[in-house]
């Protein structure tokens, strides 16, 4: 089986893909991804998967035309949607075009803010699924279908009157059915990481921790870090939280606490915040291995970085900033596994992780998630879901590649 993979934007997008090309390459299948620059050293050097660092970078986002409400985050997103179904998708579909001569997929593992591959694989006729992301988690069909039957109309295809046309063949996921953060009920393919993430080791100063109080991991993502770093003035978009704003919250509030607390500051610069004794200020640490053993995870809220939580039953103070971010905050204090930080200081912080830590309804509320998740096929069964959707579709339909002149 042939597999052409996409994945856009930060680093955390690749994240999401990484498992899942793991677990192909290693069954024999052709993977072939086509990255951002940003995410290439996660798949560079993997065996068995090629590599083309050609994908678009996302557009920034955008505040929204009309007025709204500062950090009005649905207005938000809707000139996201925007953004992503215009010529950013034409863009993509251009370049995957050329790679597709070569890697003549059967199946289509995409973004989720990739439409452009939706285009190449209805071009192609071969399946696509949307690996896991919180865009296609917030994303009606519906809404999506007259903007998605214009860029189809702009390169050839017929246009589609079912919003299910966008999911074909349904969703990847690692967050169990019951726990679902989708808001609309496309059907899913949920899987358990074994696949382990991380190959480098936390650091031996770890060990090095006072024993007695609670482990708390804190991070902003790597989002808004790249977003920042991408302005041509060093400054946010408007209506987006500087990282280093949010950073200064969280070593404030964290240091107020008797816990024992590794903040991640993705390399900004906290010259001029006066850290605890208690703080331990790092780059970058191994996500998933810490959270193995911490107690609380303080977090912008990332889809990646909730699974995890969830897979390593670690309750969650969510403080969203964008995109996907508020709409999981809600879930997650929805379902009780953690708490959505509405009030962003430094005190409201503090007081909501030590609720968290003396929490014990959350703590058995993560528990049974987590067993939730471990009762999910492992990864490795991808590889012979993908294989019978890839058998059906070319049973139901004409040879792929028959029709398509501009891959000859």
């Amino acid at each position: 089986m042939r597999v052409l993979c996409t994945a856009t934007g930060a680093p955390s997008h690749g994240r999401a893909l990484l498992p899942l090309i793991r677990a192909l390459a290693g069954d024999g299948h052709e993977v072939t991804v086509v990255a951002t620059e940003a995410i290439a050293p996660l798949v560079s050097g993997a065996d068995g998967i090629g590599l083309h660092t050609s994908m678009p970078l996302l557009p920034p986002p955008r505040a929204p035309e009309k007025a709204s409400a500062p950090g009005d985050a649905s207005a938000r997103f809707r000139m996201r949607v925007a953004q992503l179904t215009g010529p950013y998708a034409l863009e993509i579909l251009g370049v995957l075009r050329g790679i597709a001569r070569d890697a003549r997929p059967d199946v289509i593992l995409r973004h989720g803010m990739d439409l452009g591959s939706c285009l190449l694989a209805e071009e192609l006729r071969v399946p696509h699924l949307p690996v896991p992301c919180g865009f296609v988690n917030m994303a009606d069909p519906a809404t999506l279908l007259p903007a998605l039957n214009a860029l189809r109309a702009e390169v050839g295809l017929p246009a589609q009157d079912d919003p299910a046309s966008l999911y074909p063949h349904g969703r990847l996921d690692y967050i169990p059915p019951e726990y679902s953060f989708a808001d609309s009920p496309i059907p899913v393919l949920a899987y358990r990481q074994s696949t382990p993430l991380e190959t480098t080791a936390l650091p031996s100063w770890v060990t090095r921790l006072p024993p007695g109080p609670p482990l708390v991991f804190a991070s902003v993502g790597t989002s808004l870090p790249v977003i920042r770093d991408r302005s041509p003035d060093g400054r946010m978009p408007e209506g987006l939280t500087d990282p280093t704003t949010q950073l200064r919250t969280i070593v404030t509030a964290l240091s107020q606490l008797d816990v024992n607390a590794i903040v991640a500051t993705a390399g900004i610069d906290l010259t001029g915040t006066e850290p605890g004794p208690n703080i331990h200020l790092v780059g970058r640490i191994a996500q998933p291995l810490l959270l193995e053993c911490a107690d609380l995870l303080v977090t912008h809220g990332g889809y990646n970085s909730v699974s995890e939580a969830l897979r390593t039953a670690t309750p969650m103070a969510v403080l969203p900033n964008f995109a996907d971010q508020p709409h999981n905050a809600r879930r997650v204090q929805e379902l009780g596994l953690g708490r959505y930080l509405t009030d962003p200081t430094p005190d409201a912080l503090a007081i909501m992780c030590q609720d968290l830590l003396d929490d014990a309804a959350t703590t058995a509320r993560l528990r049974a998630a987590r067993l939730a998740v471990l009762t999910l096929p492992d990864i490795t069964r991808a590889s012979t879901d993908l294989a019978d959707i890839v058998a059906a579709a070319v049973s139901g339909s004409a040879e792929p590649y028959a029709h398509c002149a501009h891959l000859d």
